[in-house]
């Protein structure tokens, strides 16, 4: 026993000189002791956490290399890979994690909607709910600062910049014709149908090195990535019908939407300023094929549309008005693959293809034009590590337009070109802190029809100046070509320019968003003619310029009063150009100096039903009044529309939805036409332009059969 006894102790004694003491201290970069931060031996049980002092200590039988790992929630994970006896009075520090949800974000001049998003100002939810917009989501984005009150027209203009310089794309791929055609004084919509999407970017300015051939801002629409199940949506409209469906199997899931518009039966009831031929009517449809792979996610999206309409418009030069006859057909195709190759390894490939055929009766004059466009892309993502991130892709644009022209006095004129772009971009992220952000990039494009290389660089900075606001600075040059009513006629032109100077302060939290941006635009290389319009005759050089600069503030709030959610916009804008026909620089004919948008939206639970207000308000627009010295020399009155919706559930998968635009009947005008000869007394005389119709009256009945039986198109409307 006593032999038992002594080998006990001698164990004991060999086991008490084997354990080694690994010890420290843990602090964060500005040296102050983290509390609780976990300490363990990579494999083994042996570990301890820190105290008030942020010091720890552990025993363990380890020995040699062994790997030391120190955590702690919103820091990033501490490794030390070595010999156990030196694991001795360590100094740890501990850098934040600038992965958290609350870290800086690289918003200068940027708008998002979607789950994922730290820089919501729009839901998805709001892009279809907004009384204005009927349901098109350019219409919902114009309640947005940095937009400009253009309403005989219906597309982006953004912060001093035409409508050709805002530019779509869905999935990463570029959309070459995103409205649907029109006739004059009539605004046009998007495309494509806000039933499909769950994610939209708005970049007003200083955009990432990835986008291209943009001056102004780009719009990038994400389809869903997956539906929640399988579904039906029927709707039936005042102005026509809808039918949508979703099926979804184990790895993948097919979406399909289908539409019909006629407004016939509307302009039988509600008068019209245009003596109608052929109604407006357009039938299309779109379908997103989705197939997850073990690495990735492949997405085939596809969209048809055909227009046609026929009309006479009033016309002061011409007593018997002018005669408008259209018939388009539009097809996009559009599919990518985003996939994993690695850890820190991530790729994209994407192409899309369009085909769009016009057909114009103006008067005695016939066009006919074809378009046909692709855009291919590959782009890569390496996560170097937490801090470093960095990407780079190539891609390839190719245009093909034709377009013949004949009228009595013209025989059969062809017109077109071949507009093919490569470019190559590199961009990284650099985070510096939770709390200070870089982004830097360049972007390369070589032309083949100018035969021209431009390379143009961006970056931006972030700072987090408290844990809810932040400032951000963002510069970029871009570079986009002429249009195609330029480039048909002449092709001895020179890519346009401009350069953005951004800057940006955001409050975010408790439901509540303040956003204020001032930026400075300079343009260069914008074209000029020396006609009145545009044509095969006209003398046309790059040597425009010009200038944009303003401040834009928006407060969303959906906290202070229950179950109310608003936001204001309001854009003060000061800019100037010398382009296409202008005599000097001057104030375009596109801009509004001011802006304010009003949108709320009130659930009543008694009612079951989301009542809604959206009020714009926009100053005077130039105009030339040829009875006066002077271009551009007058301005029009200002802009004023409070619209209205209702949508009341009859059950949870049906709803009644009703809207007015232009509730309250302002006389808006658009502009003016003036005579092309004085009358006996020297004047010229002008007609107001004026919208088709003062005010829009929208009704509709939306039934969704699901497997829930709750889900319901509240979210489409």
């Amino acid at each position: 026993m006593k032999y038992l006894l002594a080998i006990i102790i001698v164990l004991i004694s060999i086991q008490i000189n084997a354990q080694t003491t690994i010890s420290g201290k843990v602090f964060n970069t500005k040296n102050t002791p983290i509390v609780g931060a976990n300490i363990y031996l990579e494999g083994t049980y042996d570990g301890s956490t820190s105290d008030d002092n942020g010091a720890f200590s552990f025993t363990t039988t380890e020995t040699g290399t062994q790997t030391l790992i120190v955590s702690y929630l919103s820091y990033e994970t501490f490794t030390m890979v070595g010999d156990i006896s030196y694991m001795k009075d360590l100094e740890v520090k501990m850098r934040e994690d600038v992965n958290t949800l609350d870290a800086v974000v690289l918003s200068a001049g940027t708008f998002s909607a979607g789950d994922n998003s730290k820089v919501n100002a729009l839901k998805p939810l709001d892009v279809v709910t907004t009384a204005s917009a009927l349901g098109d989501f350019v219409g919902a984005l114009q309640t947005l600062p940095g937009t400009t009150t253009v309403a005989e027209d219906g597309r982006l203009f953004v912060r001093g910049g035409d409508a050709n310089e805002t530019q779509i794309f869905i999935d990463g791929i570029r959309v070459f014709t995103p409205y649907t055609p029109t006739t004059n004084n009539a605004p046009t919509r998007g495309r494509y149908s806000p039933f499909l999407f769950d994610g939209i970017t708005f970049s007003t300015g200083g955009y990432s090195a990835e986008f291209g051939q943009a001056l102004s801002s780009v719009l990038l629409l994400n389809t869903i990535d997956e539906p929640d199940q399988e579904k039906t949506d029927i709707g039936i409209m005042s102005v026509g019908a809808t039918l949508g469906n979703t099926q979804k199997w184990k790895k993948s899931s097919l979406s399909v939407n289908a539409s019909y518009i006629n407004l016939a039966p509307y302009n039988a009831v509600f008068t019209n300023r245009n003596d109608w031929i052929k109604p407006f009517e357009t039938a299309s449809g779109e379908t997103v094929f989705r197939k997850k792979t073990d690495s990735g996610l492949f997405k085939l999206y596809g969209a048809f549309d055909t227009t046609k309409f026929e009309l006479t418009q009033e016309d002061i030069n011409n007593p018997e008005g002018m005669y408008f006859k259209l018939n388009n057909n539009n097809v996009y195709v559009n599919g990518s693959y985003q996939g994993v190759l690695s850890d820190t390894w991530k790729f994209f490939g994407g192409l899309s293809y369009t085909h769009a055929k016009n057909k114009l009766n103006i008067a005695d004059s016939a066009i006919k034009g074809t378009e046909n466009s692709m855009h291919a892309k590959l782009k890569f993502r390496n996560r170097i590590n937490n801090r470093f991130k960095l990407y780079f892709g190539a891609e390839y644009f190719v245009t093909n337009f034709k377009e013949n022209y004949i009228d009595d006095t013209t025989d059969n004129t062809d017109y077109g070109f071949d507009n093919n772009i490569a470019a190559v971009f590199a961009e990284a992220d650099i985070f510096i802190s939770k709390s200070l952000a870089f982004k830097t990039g360049m972007r390369a494009e070589y032309s083949q029809l100018f035969k021209d290389f431009t390379l143009a660089p961006r970056m931006s900075l972030a700072y987090k100046t408290s844990s809810k606001s932040q400032v951000s600075l963002a510069y970029g040059n871009f570079y986009q070509n002429p249009s195609s009513n330029i480039l048909k006629f002449n092709q001895d032109l020179k890519a346009q320019n401009t350069s953005h100077y951004i800057f940006n302060y955001q409050h975010n939290g408790d439901r509540r968003l303040f956003r204020a941006e001032a930026y400075y635009k300079k343009y260069d290389d914008l074209v000029k003619y020396d006609t009145d319009f545009a044509n095969f005759d006209s003398t046309y050089n790059s040597n425009g310029n010009g200038f944009a600069k303003g401040v834009d503030f928006f407060w969303r709030d959906s906290k202070s009063i229950k179950n109310f959610d608003y936001w204001l916009s309001y854009s003060l804008l000061d800019t100037e150009r010398d382009y296409n026909n202008y005599e000097t620089k001057s104030q375009p004919d596109f801009a509004n100096t001011h802006n304010l948008s009003v949108v709320g939206k009130y659930w009543i639970n008694d009612w079951r039903s989301q009542v809604g207000f959206s009020y714009a308000f926009a100053s005077g627009r130039t105009y030339t009044n040829p009875n006066e010295p002077g271009f551009l020399n007058n301005k029009t009155k200002s802009f004023n529309s409070l619209s209205i919706n209702w949508a009341y559930l009859i059950s949870p998968q049906k709803i009644l939805y009703a809207s007015v635009n232009n509730v309250l009947g302002f006389k808006n005008i658009n502009g003016y036409q003036y005579a092309d000869t004085p009358d006996l007394n020297g004047s010229f005389n002008r007609r107001a332009l004026q919208p088709a119709t003062d005010q829009f009256f929208f009704v509709g009945f939306f039934w969704t059969i699901s497997e829930d039986k709750k889900s319901n198109q509240l979210d489409n409307l």
